[in-house]
């Protein structure tokens, strides 16, 4: 299993402990551990096989242009001409997630036809709007995996429209996650509520929409509504405007920032002092975020993208995707009422608890490295 960056760690863990308890051989190939990752090895074996160099100079340097040009060229580096050793002994390559197009590029062409090649497709814009250098090429990578994993139908029909193989498409339904539990410490780390919660939490990127809950929140406030939001995660855009724009409009004591990479207990922490969690995404296929929140029984709003537009009614209110009026109207019920809030939450929780498990995913995973190999899996 590869995830070079840990990009999606917990759904690697998650993934790899039960493909381990089903009985397969894995072992995940990432970047050394930061003090910040929550993956436990339990049933699979662990291994830092890129960036080793890059990451033992981070705290030196920062993570800055410098920082990402070393991780850069490392990164070619490994994938033109690095071991394959790791590699060549197994049955099946499953990638999780390519960091650097047209440096994985060089690693696939490596191994096309001297290992089964599987990637997972998270999402069909495996970048949104700001892939760059990074995501120059990722379509034509596609064509050289011989199975592709999706998590849902929007995900199929989006590659299948980009001329992607139908045959190789593989739906394997997305279980919810759990992140990392909250300890006393996390809990006292994040502010006590004043008023009524709103969260958003997790990287803050343009293509999540946290400008249009601003804007929505600020809308509400005017009108007279009393309630704090709450943006907690690293920021990969600038978001002084955002911060700017409430400040203006006299609400900065209503809004909480805590920025940063966060550990997955201090996000566990923010998820359980909320009573909203909004995801505003302006679009996107699947999203572990909402799924890994689904557990804590929190009224739930999100846009119609993707895999949300597709959620059985009731599960979240929803908003059209790209459209702050439409957000603050689907936000107004669950801040006017906790009644309201608690029936939302408790059919969130509900629908997770009747979603596939991680043994189910497993399973269907086998399924699809067993037709690969002819039936040994």
């Amino acid at each position: 299993m590869l995830d070079p960056s840990l990009f999606t760690g917990r759904y690697d863990d998650s993934l790899c402990a039960a493909l381990g308890a089903a009985g397969a051989d894995v072992t995940l190939l990432g970047r050394p551990m930061r003090g910040t990752d929550a993956i436990a090895p339990g049933g699979y074996a662990y291994r830092p096989h890129y960036f080793r160099r890059s990451e033992a100079l981070r705290r030196r340097i920062g993570e800055g242009r410098a920082f990402r040009l070393l991780k850069a060229a490392e990164y070619g580096l490994s994938c033109a001409v690095g071991s394959l050793a790791p590699l060549m002994g197994a049955d099946i390559v499953h990638v999780q997630w390519l960091p650097l197009a047209p440096a994985d590029a060089l690693l696939l062409r490596r191994l096309k036809g001297q290992v089964a090649l599987v990637h997972t497709v998270h999402n069909a814009d495996a970048y949104h709007d700001d892939a760059g250098v990074q995501g120059r090429g990722y379509r034509g990578l596609l064509d050289m995996f011989d199975a592709l994993i999706v998590h849902g139908d929007t995900t199929r029909v989006a590659l299948v429209a980009r001329g992607v193989d139908a045959g190789r498409i593989h739906v394997t339904p997305h279980p919810p996650m759990r992140l990392a539990p909250a300890s006393a410490a996390d809990l006292a780390a994040v502010p006590a509520q004043k008023r009524t919660r709103l969260l958003f939490f997790g990287t803050i990127r343009p293509y999540k929409g946290v400008d249009l809950l601003v804007e929505a929140s600020i809308a509400l406030w005017r009108q007279g509504y009393d309630f704090e939001l709450v943006l907690a995660g690293k920021p990969f855009m600038d978001v002084a405007p955002m911060l700017d724009s409430v400040a203006q409009a006299g609400f900065a004591h209503r809004l909480v920032t805590d920025f940063g990479f966060l550990t997955e207990p201090r996000l566990d922490a923010h998820m359980a002092r909320a009573d909203i969690i909004v995801f505003p995404y302006r679009h996107i296929d699947s999203s572990g975020a909402f799924l890994s929140a689904l557990h804590h029984g929190k009224a739930l709003v999100t846009s119609d993208a993707g895999m949300f537009g597709t959620l059985p009614e009731g599960v979240a209110a929803r908003a059209r995707a790209g459209n702050a009026d439409a957000l603050a109207q689907a936000l107004l019920p669950l801040v006017q009422s906790g009644a309201i809030r608690r029936d939302y939450g408790a059919r969130a929780l509900a629908y997770g608890e009747q979603m596939g498990s991680w043994t189910d995913m497993a399973k269907a995973t086998i399924g699809v490295y067993a037709q690969l190999l002819g039936g040994r899996a």
